[in-house]
């Protein structure tokens, strides 16, 4: 589904990812960790296609970036720490908006599904400027996944979120997870994303420095593993 070779990524003379390789199989959920400025984010933008790589092989869906790069966002949803949504327009306005730059079939449809998936379908006709962080989080995700696509990036999804958002948007991303998509998330919340995710790799110093499934590191043992990868040991 996604395969990264000898990927580069530099701006200016500042070297941010270093001959990255990287591999995910269809209906993995994969954490992408690692410490502030290891390149998580950057890495995301380049799968994105938001940013293009310096050097390097970038696959997904069987496409290629960026030469391929309108292809490939046919096939993804992005959540990114903007919630790219408007406040003035109501909750099933905005999918309407993003379902038409689709061109979806029964759009309506879409519509209802999606925000019964995210929890939403009793606040579908409130402005979204009215919405609590986390439910604009809920509705990104919604946004993300309402044309169906192979591959959702989240970057940090729960930066800025309470106790109570937070476990709602573990619901949320359980239900996504269990229709099988493929999901890539970067995120500093150790606990959560060791109850969600079926593989950890670890980002440090520009590579992947390290790799470990569900079962062979679980909430007490990947602080111990990431920190273990993080400083080389």
């Amino acid at each position: 589904m996604i395969t990264v070779t000898k990927l580069i990524k530099r701006f200016g003379p500042k070297t941010i990812l270093r001959g990255l390789d990287f591999q995910v199989e269809r209906g993995e959920f994969v954490a992408l960790l690692g410490p502030n400025g290891a390149g998580k984010t950057t890495f995301l933008r380049v799968l994105a296609s938001l940013s293009s790589p310096t050097m390097g092989k970038v696959q997904i869906s069987g496409y290629h970036l960026p030469q391929q790069a309108a292809a490939v966002r046919r096939r993804l949803g992005v959540v990114l720490h903007q919630p790219l949504l408007y406040g003035d327009l109501t909750a099933e306005e905005n999918l309407g908006f993003y379902g038409r730059m689709y061109a979806l079939d029964e759009i309506e449809t879409h519509i209802v599904e999606t925000l019964e998936l995210v929890g939403l379908a009793n606040r579908r006709r409130d402005m979204v400027r009215t919405f609590s962080r986390g439910m604009q989080q809920r509705l990104s995700i919604a946004r993300a996944v309402l044309h169906d696509p192979d591959v959702i990036l989240f970057d940090e999804p729960y930066t800025g979120l309470d106790q109570d958002a937070s476990a709602m948007l573990d619901d949320v991303l359980r239900r996504v997870a269990a229709q099988g998509r493929t999901i890539v998330m970067t995120s500093h919340d150790l606990a959560r994303t060791a109850d969600l995710a079926s593989r950890f790799d670890v980002l440090s110093r520009g590579v992947i420095v390290a790799s470990a499934k569900q079962g062979e590191v679980g909430v007490d043992t990947l602080l111990a593993f990431y920190r273990e990868a993080v400083n080389g040991k």
